[in-house]
């Protein structure tokens, strides 16, 4: 199902003529588990293709309720303001570091409190964050996919840590060639920055107590086809992705299958085609992937405002947990 502004459509199902494989793909997880537990000894009768379509449906989660209101509507523009003025001064909560991998890399970061195991949460920032200063990831259309971590109530409910990297060489693969010679040409494979970003993650995991199981990886723009290729880069690594209107890249949506996404785009993004997000869905889907998929109507490439001040977001990502 594709969620569009907040309507829900149906892909690739016709009005009539639906088969049972139809009709158990479009079960909703609660409703598949249901039927399965319902069937008993008759169900093991059925051939093996109909049990694993059943709990194919059974793991595929439907998109949680969205926040009230179309995307344009006072009752979204209010809840957008809320959170700005609720983040107000979060950044400051950030501490600036650099890691020195195949190259130097500022980053921030947050520490929960306590000292038991905690999540992290990795976020790339989108084109708008790069540099070496250590406060453009931070800034700008950053602020959302940075601070609605560390909001209290969010902190309360999920203490984590929350990482903050900034790259000057894009989260994608680049001819290593061409680059030392300053040119920047995409090619398939695992992102250079996004290899440091994850040798930067393995090193803080040996520093501090973060729970392996529970790494979750958000991005932007140029950030959002990073996490597309990060995810790829190092399969079943990640427990869930978050991406906002991802940009070209090589990576096709079909990596590390079984990770769950939550993907948004506003179909009047002017800046990354909305075609972008719906082609990696589609093929996510085809191969066997359970991505939920979110579209806005009428919204432009700042789809991060309304994807991050859902209110269902955080907690389904805190829900996600790898293995």
């Amino acid at each position: 199902m594709w969620a569009v502004g907040y309507r829900i459509v149906e892909r690739d199902v016709h009005c009539h003529g639906l088969s049972i494989e139809d009709d158990i793909r479009m079960l909703t997880r609660r409703e598949a588990l249901r039927f399965l537990g319902a069937a008993g000894a008759g169900f093991a009768a059925q051939s093996h293709l109909s049990l694993a379509r059943a709990w194919a449906a059974a793991k595929e989660d439907a998109t949680p309720a969205l926040a009230a209101g179309a995307p344009q509507s006072a009752q979204r523009t209010t809840l957008i303001e809320a959170f700005q003025k609720d983040s107000d001064g979060l950044e400051k909560k950030f501490e600036a570091r650099t890691f020195k991998g195949d190259w130097a890399m500022p980053y921030r970061l947050f520490r929960p409190e306590g000292s038991s195991k905690m999540p992290l949460v990795v976020y790339l920032h989108g084109s708008g964050g790069q540099g070496d200063d250590n406060e453009k990831q931070l800034a700008l259309g950053n602020v959302f996919g940075t601070r609605v971590w560390l909001l209290p109530r969010n902190q309360k409910a999920n203490p984590c840590y929350m990482l903050a990297p900034q790259s000057n060489h894009g989260w994608v693969r680049y001819d290593p060639e061409k680059w030392a010679k300053g040119e920047a040409e995409m090619v398939p494979g695992p992102g250079q920055a996004s290899g440091v970003v994850l040798a930067l993650i393995d090193a803080l995991r040996k520093e501090f107590a973060i729970d392996d199981t529970r790494i979750y990886v958000t991005g932007q723009s140029m950030g959002g086809a990073g996490t597309w290729n990060i995810v790829s880069s190092r399969p079943n690594f990640f427990a869930a992705a978050v991406i906002c209107c991802g940009s070209r890249s090589f990576d096709d949506g079909t990596g590390s299958i079984d990770t769950p996404v939550w993907a948004f785009h506003g179909d009047a993004d002017q800046t990354v085609p909305i075609s972008m997000s719906r082609d990696r869905i589609a093929a996510r889907r085809k191969a066997g992937g359970h991505p939920l998929y979110t579209e806005y109507a009428g919204v432009d490439h700042n789809v991060w405002e309304w994807a991050y001040t859902e209110p269902e977001v955080v907690k389904w990502v805190f829900e996600q947990k790898r293995g």
